[in-house]
């Protein structure tokens, strides 16, 4: 058994209440979760262009 198998698992955070933020609040949280997608989309596209790379160097 691993020792990684024993230590607990993450939890998902809790979803933020959204109906206690007003509209500033809101616009303000939509901004940050855009721009969070914005750097997980990037890091995938990343990984992809090195996963292609790797693929094409050892085909060859």
């Amino acid at each position: 058994m691993d020792i990684e198998e024993l230590e607990p698992r993450k939890k998902k955070p809790e979803p933020k209440n959204l109906e206690a933020m007003g509209v500033e609040e809101l616009e303000a949280y939509r901004a940050e979760l855009e721009a969070e997608l914005a750097r997980v989309k990037a890091e995938i596209e990343g990984k992809k262009a090195y996963l292609a790379g790797a693929g094409a160097f050892f085909k060859s």
